[in-house]
């Protein structure tokens, strides 16, 4: 929590108590269920919430936007992003059913207006949405082919509306076939050794009408 704070310190009190309970909820729900890998609970706020919130230096989300999270696993990026930015709709879609089920439990123990979860794969989704969040969920061509009707059409952003992702490594191969890309480096906002190779991916897409 002191990493949290450290980086964002305007978190109202409902917020730090709602981050405050992230440990507790993914240590009683790993015992379950493998949601976060076991090595890394004791670094849950470090590599799973602090990283989650690296969208969040990128792009701050404006009251009553969309935002959907594929491959969401057991509630990231989306959960964290969903406490900070209570005002904005989530949805979370996983195809494996028991990591929705954690999703759904833990937004109800953080009565999570904000968060609605479902078990299906993010083609199926209904609707648009101003931004696709993931954390490196696949490889971005096959993730973009996933989503590229989702896209709402107006933009209300800084950014335009489009793909928000979490990756690491070497992007140079991947991105080839994005010349629209931005990269942001999250060392830039954070300052652990974690996030010397971890960025987030910009890439508008253009409105699809269905």
């Amino acid at each position: 929590m002191e990493l949290l704070q450290k980086y964002f310190p305007e978190l109202t009190t409902l917020q730090i108590e709602r981050f405050s309970k992230l440990y507790h909820l993914y240590s009683d729900w790993n015992q379950k269920i493998n949601v976060v890998s076991r090595k890394d609970i004791d670094e849950l706020y470090l590599r799973h919430v602090v990283h989650s919130l690296g969208i969040a230096k990128v792009q701050v989300f404006q009251p009553d936007s969309t935002i959907l999270d594929v491959g969401t696993g057991g509630g990231f990026p989306g959960i964290p992003l969903a406490i900070l930015f209570p005002e904005t709709h989530f949805t979370l879609v996983d195809s494996i059913g028991k990591k929705i089920k954690v999703v759904e439990a833990v937004s109800e123990a953080l009565q999570l207006e904000n968060v609605k979860a479902a078990h299906q794969r993010a083609e199926t989704i209904p609707g648009n949405f101003d931004f696709i969040v993931s954390r490196a969920v696949t490889q971005m061509e096959e993730f973009v082919g996933w989503v590229k009707d989702k896209v709402a059409k107006k933009s209300r952003h800084d950014l335009k509306n489009g793909i928000l992702y979490l990756k690491g490594g070497d992007l140079t191969h991947e991105l080839m076939p994005f010349p629209k890309a931005t990269i942001f480096e999250l060392q830039n906002y954070f300052k652990e050794d974690f996030f010397e190779t971890k960025r987030v991916v910009h890439i508008p897409l253009k409105y699809k009408g269905q």
